[in-house]
């Protein structure tokens, strides 16, 4: 008995689908004098806005802290990743929400009976001098009983290591402190300018500590005015969670220390696995105060069943990373112009911000994303080689390079049952979906960054716009061939 089988397409009814390198933007008459002119003010989900469309990729080789409050000052926002135990990842969002804040409701503290051994250890906040403190308040239960700063212990090796702080403390009575709660930023400044002093104590009756204000944090506020930050002055940090029982316990601890935003983190978002833990995120008491982002997809039935779930942010892109081979190990996927095409109509219906999640090489790539309908873009390679990304720099036939690699890799596969102290043996009977490899070293992650929101500045103008909204509004795009791509790249020279 012979089976018979019809085709279900025919070739001519499987559609064509676009990415970056096969568009450009058909410039038009621009009003724009200036770049300076351009706003580049973005969602990133319903709730939470960015003053620049960029985020850190979710990538151990990418975002941890020193990536998340680099691209937070700069007014995007970083996801710290997943590949590591749930206490490492609450301690990286604390250690990025305590990097800047106006007020710190609960600053490091010691008793006036600590030995100064102890306060010296509470000043290197237990992750090394490089996030170490310059100052300690002194507490009896709530009750403020002095400040301690490092000029205090600064001759520490002539300090007996058991003397007690409250020998060595600036005693309450000498310091200057505040009961107004709602005082502002100018007028912390004036008080703390007129005393000559870098710690303002803000004080109840009964003197105990409601709040403290720093010079320091004071500073990197009015440094970084476009930051991202939230109610309390505080640089904002998503991070990333799995689909198993064990996440929602860690989403919940995320929460719980201050993170701003959940990502749920598998490369084929439109799946029960997801949609379960969408609705179970939403649905609990703690998750659901912030605002959760899902995918990764590329259609629009997908997009319907996560906004129906519950979404407040979706991440479109399956396959288009540097280091993703999804498409070939699988081959499964979308072209990521197309996917965004398919997505971001449904999406922008529904108020839901879209994040295109990969692909994005150039500047160029930022701003046909863009006006294709995505609020924000995530980038990994991209940044996987600046001082702020994890790793060690090391050399390579004679350059330097960092280490970048993909999450459905066996590399950061291992290093997570490693760091989790899991039994690894079931890792290798997954097929690998990512490769590691090296990218140039490129210095701060704020040049990368000003590169790209320049080029997107750039690009929103030549649409005949002032700001996304207009771009994604008046945008047209124009087909190009392999040529027209040459074309478009340096040609006919020798590049220095």
């Amino acid at each position: 008995m012979h089976r018979h089988f019809s085709r279900r397409f025919h070739e001519t009814d499987i559609p064509l689908l676009l990415t970056y390198d096969d568009v450009l933007l058909v410039p038009q008459r621009s009003a724009v004098r200036s770049r300076r002119d351009v706003h580049t003010r973005t969602k990133l989900s319903k709730n939470i806005s960015l003053n620049i469309p960029m985020v850190a990729s979710n990538m151990d080789t990418v975002c941890e802290v020193d990536m998340s409050i680099a691209i937070a000052r700069a007014g995007g926002i970083g996801i710290l990743h997943r590949f590591c135990s749930v206490q490492e990842q609450c301690e990286m969002v604390v250690r990025v929400k305590r990097a800047q804040s106006y007020k710190i409701y609960n600053p490091r503290s010691v008793s006036p009976d600590d030995t100064v051994t102890d306060a010296l250890r509470a000043m290197e906040f237990d992750y090394g001098t490089k996030y170490g403190i310059t100052s300690l308040v002194v507490l009896s239960g709530k009750k403020l009983e002095g400040v301690l700063t490092r000029t205090d212990l600064q001759f520490s090796n002539i300090i007996h290591a058991n003397t007690k702080v409250r020998d060595v403390m600036i005693p309450r009575k000498e310091l200057i402190t505040s009961k107004d709660y709602e005082i502002s930023i100018e007028q912390a400044q004036h008080i703390m300018h007129n005393g000559r002093i870098s710690n303002l104590p803000i004080v109840d009756d009964e003197w105990n500590l409601k709040y403290l204000i720093t010079a320091a944090d004071i500073r990197k506020l009015l440094n970084n005015k476009g930051a991202t930050m939230d109610a309390e002055g505080r640089l904002r940090v998503g991070a990333a969670v799995g689909v198993k029982k064990s996440d929602l316990e860690r989403a919940r601890r995320l929460v719980s220390v201050g993170c701003d935003v959940l990502v749920i983190d598998i490369a084929h978002g439109h799946s029960d696995l997801e949609l379960d833990m969408l609705r179970l995120l939403k649905s609990d008491p703690v998750t659901s105060k912030v605002d959760i982002i899902a995918g990764n997809i590329c259609t629009g039935q997908a997009a319907k069943d996560l906004i129906e779930a519950g979404a407040d942010g979706l991440k479109v892109g399956v396959g288009p990373g540097s280091i993703c081979i999804t498409r070939k190990v699988a081959g499964a996927g979308m072209p990521q112009l197309s996917a965004l095409f398919e997505v971001c109509p449904i999406a922008m219906e529904a108020g839901v911000p879209v994040i295109a999640d990969g692909g994005v090489r150039l500047s160029g790539d930022v701003s046909k994303a863009i006006a294709a309908g995505a609020s924000t873009v995530m980038l990994g390679s991209a940044l996987a080689g600046t001082d702020e990304s994890p790793g060690a720099l090391i050399v390579k036939d004679g350059k330097k390079v960092k280490v970048v690699r993909g999450m459905a890799g066996f590399g950061a596969n291992l290093s997570k049952a490693e760091r989790e102290q899991m039994n690894s043996d079931d890792i290798f009977e997954m097929t690998p979906e990512g490769v590691e490899g090296v990218v140039p070293y490129k210095g701060s992650a704020e040049g990368i960054i000003k590169s790209m929101v320049g080029g997107l500045r750039s690009g929103i103008s030549y649409c005949g716009a002032s700001n996304i909204d207009e771009m994604q509004e008046k945008c047209n795009f124009c087909r190009i061939t392999a040529a027209g791509l040459h074309e478009s790249g340096h040609h006919d020279i020798s590049k220095l």
